[in-house]
This record gives structure tokens, sequence and C-alpha cells, in this order.
């Protein structure tokens, strides 16, 4: 097949264009109940530090810490991060145990539009607690769609 068949061959291809993710709060709540289950996540224990504006979604800093003796005995089993409108509501997860020393994640996350994050840990007994906060983006990343 010589060059120009491939071209013209291609370019009778309709292509139609990708619609991005449909992300929504019922979305993060679903991937919520996921993890805790039935369980009811208390508000507190859990520092959500975030921006409230951020110029560029593609690189927003982010940092969980929770209060939490790290011991055998009792500690963070677990961060969960999560956002309502981006294509993957579940944006990470991070597994902790008393030998962290310190129940804290630093991280970067790319955010498709302004949104609510919400964080949640698990503790060792069975409970969870979450933060949460609102960032306003005014350059959006984390789109799926093809231009």
């Amino acid at each position: 097949m010589d060059r120009r068949l491939f071209l013209a061959g291609t370019a009778s291809i309709v292509l139609l264009p990708l619609a991005p993710a449909a992300a929504t709060p019922d979305a993060m709540a679903e991937a919520i109940r996921k993890i805790v289950g039935t369980a009811t996540p208390t508000e507190g224990r859990v520092k959500l530090d975030v921006p409230p504006l951020v110029e560029n979604g593609s690189t927003v800093p982010l940092t969980v810490s929770v209060d939490s003796p790290m011991t055998e005995a009792e500690h963070v089993k677990a961060i969960h991060v999560f956002t309502e409108k981006n294509p993957q509501p579940n944006v990470f997860s991070a597994r902790l145990g008393p030998r962290n020393g310190k129940a804290m994640v630093g991280t970067r996350i790319k955010l498709g539009d302004s949104q609510r994050i919400v964080a949640i840990a698990e503790t060792s007994d069975g409970k969870f607690w979450s933060a949460g906060a609102d960032v306003i983006v005014t350059l959006a990343a984390c789109l799926e769609e093809s231009t």
C-alpha cells in the first residue's frame, strides 16, 4: 500500500468525538460505599490540606494527615481520596501500618473541574474518619477525550 492510498483510506473514516466520562457526585458516593460498606464515616481526625483555588488542575498538591498514635493496637490502615467530577472518583488509596510512624500521605493529583475532594481514613478498629474540601480549578485537567 502506498502512502496516498493509506491517507485517502484513513481520511474517509468518520470518527465520532469521544464524550468525557460521566463523573458525578453519585459516582463518588458509590466509590466511597465500595470502601466503607455500610459504615458511615465520621468527620474528624483527618486533615485534608489542598489549596482552595488552583490555577492549573494538572498538578494539584494534596496532603492527608490523620490524628493517630500509629501503634500496633491503634493505627491507620488506609487513606482513601475521592473526587466528585473526575473520570475516576477513587483517586488513590494508600495502605499504612504502625511502622509508618505517622499517618500522612502527600502527592499531586489531577482535577478535571472545580469540585469537592473527600479523604477517608480507615483505622485498625474498623472505623472510618473523613474530611472534605472544595477546590476551584481555573484550568481543568484529567479529561478523557481526544482532540
